[in-house]
């Protein structure tokens, strides 16, 4: 099997990006595009994203598998990538084109910028236990500075879905957190029943905040778009944060905003094309 290709990266957060509008399907299974992720044997990338036709109503349709062959309902820094993705294909690169893109979190809409920069309305949070999904509280109940047990420590943590659930825990120094040890215990807790992505943040201004993520499916990552909406929104449940700041990941900064008007997340980062090609399978 030969297909084309042409890979993203946001904040170094980096895809595969497959133009798939022929089909309402992704033309390559889950373990396909494990093959395809492998950063030795393959491509490399942290998940194969599917752009499909759209539906209810949506111009198109997202699908991405992770780099572990998981399908996560939503990526924020994938969804950049793709938003820039689909205006190469259409050859809109001169002024601001906005598009409403249907995925299993829901329609989200990116507006791709004459500067290169994505500005993408994550819709509103989802902060009740059942949403989450996570048993930490009653199922109608906000998870807020929760206490978590992780290997043998109690760990305050703040959970948020953005379509996908996050896990957000505040530290004195990020860069002292041991993030391979840790972060596959709170993604498999059993706290989570369809596991979780795993934020630990360093506050250093209320506008400004250094984030680590462990991403479910994919471990560490430069950058998670996802994340970095939730943790903005746990900053601000929890008095750590303002409603806007700038989330500094390993990758690089995305500024984040939490509106009163709508409620919705709003992201802002830089999504850019890295090079294209064909593979054989």
């Amino acid at each position: 099997m030969q297909f084309e290709f042409t890979k993203y990266q946001g904040l170094g957060n980096d895809f595969v990006l497959i133009d798939n509008r022929l089909t309402p399907e992704p033309c390559l299974t889950p373990e396909q595009s494990i093959q395809v992720c492998d950063r030795h044997f393959g491509v490399g990338a942290d998940g194969v994203i599917f752009l499909l036709p759209g539906q209810q109503g949506a111009d198109y349709t997202m699908r991405i598998y992770n780099s572990d062959g998981s399908e996560p309902e939503m990526c924020g820094n994938g969804i950049r990538c793709l938003a820039r993705f689909i205006a190469d294909l259409e050859g809109k690169l001169g002024g601001a084109q906005t598009y409403r893109i249907h995925t299993l979190a829901g329609p989200i809409t990116p507006e791709v910028r004459p500067d290169g920069q994505v500005r993408v309305n994550m819709g509103q949070p989802r902060l009740l236990a059942g949403e989450i999904p996570t048993t930490l509280a009653a199922p109608d109940e906000k998870v807020i500075n929760c206490s978590l047990e992780v290997e043998g420590k109690s760990w305050n943590v703040t959970c948020v879905s953005m379509g996908n659930p996050h896990c957000i825990t505040f530290v004195e120094d990020v860069a002292a957190i041991p993030l391979a040890q840790l972060g596959p215990k709170f993604e498999h807790h059993a706290a989570f029943p369809q596991r979780t992505n795993t934020e630990f943040i360093e506050v250093v201004r209320s506008d400004y905040l250094k984030m680590r993520v462990w991403e479910r499916g994919a471990g560490a990552t430069l950058a998670c778009g996802t994340g970095a909406c939730a943790v903005l929104v746990a900053g601000v449940l929890t008095g750590n944060c303002d409603t806007t700041a700038t989330i500094e990941l390993p990758g690089g900064p995305l500024q984040i905003e939490w509106t009163a008007l709508d409620r919705a997340v709003y992201m802002t980062g830089p999504a850019q094309k890295v090079f294209a090609g064909t593979l054989e399978l």
